[in-house]
């Protein structure tokens, strides 16, 4: 039977925060970042993002940190068949920071975990013999019942034809060697760890450690003896990593001399934090390693991969994609420091961000200034204009039914509660920033961007509407500028999407290239937002060149959104149709043609509560089947 997935990784799956703030002491740390930790768990996530099919075996909590786990793996496209829920046990904890380029103090919270609960009755032998490979990790030798596991797995593999590597993945302290305040201990030597992993060696087609772990697995503390060692008992190819100094590998017989192996040079990289670089490190091998690359390519995929690791703070989410590190290796870069170099970091957010919808169809009532105003020519509180919008989320709902593809613009000032309803439901939604009607750009609130940014949940897109015209003076569109830098800067170190809202036609003539010149500049600047929402423009030619400039610049971005103005339907009818035909044109964010005639007459008290809803819905759900005919009949063009 010819394999589905290329690789199933067996073993450790935990959650890991981070501190952020880098050079403290872990007993300073005051905010810290998740994100899913455990060789295995980050192997099944490196080797997914590296282009290949993988799964992953663990156990996991029936809890938030477990279900976390669980849906970051579908987001990575990684198989999750083998993902016990553990209803008995607490998912694997693991606290970190990084002091200095030497220490990086951590601390295992792994009594009576559910990982390391794995049972072989959880190794289900299709899942193992639907993989090309199967990676089996040292720290799960520890344990009878984890190395029961981990031994089942390797027999169903080698019966059907499979690869075994072998993670040696050597934690002291997860072996019982050390205390907790040892967790970032790499080596101690012992004996009975060395004879417990001996008899594994031999069923291994790929061995991979550091000289120490390679020095627990060969039972010496000389690297070339302890290589020669587990030579004596393995035919599968030894990787030696050595750090900044890159690796060895061995296929066959072992050299007179450690440098006399197949190397892979190292990249000359800033050190940042080496927690992590092991199993990126994996993940860039396993790549060229299973697709049959010569050994050379696939010491440069495993380098270059561990280098990204230690120029950035975290484990799996600093993993590269393919894309990135395929740049990387044909253009190197700039900066030592990796996670300084941009367009890099715009390759790695572009393909590692959350999936988006193909059509976005979104009632925008993100409108504040409009709403008080309305409330205060009739007469009513400006409070009332929260509840209505919690009407526009019921309204949304009733036409989305569940569907994807559809969203809202919501805003914290009015729209809180109408932002927790509209979680439950499967929408897209963008929140702005900006001070109603501020020209030059302002933003909400003051103070720092990234501060407010950090509150909001991670699924919600930052909306920023500025007007810009090109023929704005000097002095306006520097400030503007400057803003929307600081803006951008603030979306990627908060991890959050960006969609960029341009109105240029209030403030000069609306010509057929006036959009993508404001694009362009933008681009420019070195910005390059997730969304663009943009006015509907004159003609299909004008569409045109927007996209050009848009898929020159950044080939990434997720697309482009149409507004409305206030526009009446027919007309935004007409401009569905001359924006239909740009691919890159996903849909719409339209907001008073929809919600303005029912937010007038339920302020008023004239109509109640149903009656808003039904007539939001019923525009709603007009426009939505008008531009899905529209772009339909385009597409079929």
């Amino acid at each position: 039977m010819k394999p589905v997935l290329d690789v199933v990784t067996i073993g450790r799956s935990s959650v890991d925060l981070y501190g952020q703030q880098v050079g403290g002491r872990l007993e300073d740390m005051a905010s810290f970042s998740k994100a899913v930790g455990g060789c295995p768990a980050n192997i099944a996530i490196g080797t997914a993002r590296l282009g290949l099919k993988s799964g992953l075996v663990t156990r996991v909590g029936d809890e938030p940190m477990g279900n976390f786990i669980r849906e970051q793996m579908v987001r990575e496209g990684v198989a999750t068949q083998g993902i016990v829920v553990d209803a008995e046990r607490l998912t694997a904890l693991v606290i970190l920071g990084v002091r200095d380029e030497d220490s990086f103090p951590l601390i295992f919270y792994r009594d009576n975990c559910a990982d390391m609960a794995l049972h072989e009755d959880d190794i289900d032998e299709d899942f193992i013999a639907s993989a090309g490979a199967v990676v089996v990790t040292g720290t799960h030798f520890s344990r009878d019942n984890t190395a029961a596991a981990q031994r089942k797995a390797i027999r169903i593999a080698k019966a059907n034809g499979r690869k075994v590597v072998f993670d040696v993945d050597y934690r002291p302290n997860l072996w019982g060697l050390l205390g907790h305040a040892a967790g970032d201990s790499r080596y101690v030597r012992s004996e009975a760890v060395t004879e417990h992993l001996r008899p594994i060696l031999a069923d291994c087609d790929l061995i991979v450690g550091t000289e120490e772990e390679l020095h627990i697995a060969g039972g010496s503390e000389d690297t070339l003896e302890a290589i020669r060692n587990i030579r004596a008992v393995s035919r599968g190819t030894i990787v030696c990593k050595r750090g900044p100094m890159g690796c060895v590998v061995f296929p066959g017989p072992i050299p007179d001399a450690l440098d006399d192996g197949v190397k892979g040079p190292g990249f000359p990289v800033e050190v940042f934090n080496v927690l992590g670089a092991g199993d990126a490190f994996l993940s860039g091998f396993l790549r060229g390693w299973l697709m049959d690359e010569p050994l050379e390519t696939c010491c440069a995929y495993a380098n270059a991969s561990g280098a990204f690791a230690v120029s950035r703070l975290l484990c799996s989410p600093e993993i590269p994609t393919f894309p990135e590190l395929r740049h990387f290796l044909q253009h190197g870069s700039r900066h030592k420091a990796i996670r300084l170099d941009e367009d890099i970091n715009h390759i790695h957010w572009a393909t590692t961000r959350r999936p988006a919808p193909a059509t976005l169809m979104a009632l925008a009532i993100d409108h504040r200034m409009q709403l008080e105003a309305m409330a205060n020519e009739v007469g009513a509180s400006v409070e009332r204009v929260r509840d209505f919008k919690v009407l526009a989320v019921e309204a949304a709902a009733r036409v989305a039914d569940g569907r994807p593809g559809f969203g809202m613009l919501l805003d914290g000032t009015y729209g809180r509660e109408a932002l927790f309803r509209a979680a439950d439901h499967p929408f897209w939604i963008g929140r702005p920033v900006e001070l109603p009607g501020s020209r030059p750009l302002d933003f909400e609130g003051g103070g720092s961007l990234a501060a407010q940014l950090i509150e909001w949940p991670v699924g919600h897109t930052i909306k920023c509407l500025c007007f810009y015209h090109p023929d704005d003076p000097p002095d306006m569109k520097e400030r503007q500028e400057r803003e929307l830098l600081r803006l951008y800067d603030a979306a990627r170190k908060v991890g959050r999407e960006l969609l960029i809202e341009i109105i240029a036609g209030k403030n000069g003539p609306l010509g057929p290239d006036t959009v993508a010149i404001v694009v362009q500049r933008l681009y420019d600047l070195g910005i390059k937002p997730d969304w663009w929402k943009l006015e509907p423009q004159t003609d299909a030619a004008a569409w045109r060149a927007i996209g050009t400039v848009i898929k020159t610049n950044d080939p990434y971005c997720r697309g482009i959104v149409l507004l409305g103005l206030e526009a009446p339907e027919a007309e935004l009818e007409a401009a569905f149709a001359a924006a239909a035909s740009e691919p890159l044109v996903k849909g719409f964010a339209v907001g008073r043609t929809i919600f303005n005639e029912a937010a007038r007459l339920w302020l008023k008290g004239e109509i109640d509560d149903e009656a808003a809803v039904a007539d939001m819905a019923g525009r709603f759900r007009r426009l939505v089947e008008s531009w899905q005919r529209i772009a339909g009949r385009s597409k079929a063009a």
